[in-house]
């Protein structure tokens, strides 16, 4: 009986091992010589450590932390570029703007007349985007001659929820004051730029 068993072992393993060999190849196994699946994650941690750097560094200009710079580091070009045109920019710009407007509406301006609301021209009433965008979002040096000649065009677009915050405060009744960095020689220019961009009164 014990030889019974070990025939019939060997014939089961001759027949399991034997239909092996019938299939086999140079190498026991498929050769499989395994890529990364994907490459994205390397790339995304990359822009996305852009992205901090920049947001960080945004971050340190709009606060005033960061010393005096001439043009934006050049890896946050896209950044710069996205955040002007996708949106964001615009929607900092209406945050402060509805702000300020909620503020205005608290002030108890009582009868004298003397309450004022002051406002910066550029990049507070009116937009240069259309200038910067042709020159790189902050990318390079800003060419005062160039930005001058920007000036003399009087075409520089009103920034829309600054608009609605000087109307809403003329209406409430503060006096209003513009103050500016340009030149005395650019006034009738930019009065004419304010008015036709509809900061009138």
């Amino acid at each position: 009986m014990i030889v019974l068993r070990v025939v019939t072992f060997l014939v089961l393993f001759t027949l399991v091992t034997g239909h092996e060999n019938l299939n086999s190849h140079v190498f026991p196994r498929p050769l499989i010589i395994e890529y990364p699946e994907n490459t994205e994650p390397h790339h995304h941690q990359l822009e996305d450590d852009v992205q901090l750097q920049c947001t960080s560094w945004r971050f340190a200009v709009e606060t005033n932390n960061l010393g005096p710079w001439k043009t934006i580091p050049e890896e946050c070009g896209d950044y710069v570029r996205q955040y002007i045109e996708g949106g964001a920019y615009k929607m900092d710009i209406d945050r402060v703007s509805d702000e300020a407007g909620a503020y205005a509406k608290t002030v108890d301006l009582g009868a004298d007349g003397k309450h004022v609301w002051v406002f910066d021209v550029d990049e507070t009433l009116l937009s240069n985007l259309p200038y910067y965008s042709q020159h790189g979002h902050g990318l390079e040096v800003l060419d005062s001659v160039e930005f001058d000649k920007w000036v003399e065009k009087g075409m520089a677009p009103a920034i829309g929820s600054s608009l609605k915050l000087y109307q809403d405060v003329l209406s409430l009744g503060f006096k209003v004051f513009l103050v500016t960095g340009r030149g005395e020689r650019y006034r009738s220019i930019t009065v004419e730029n304010l008015m036709n961009a509809g900061f009138r009164d």
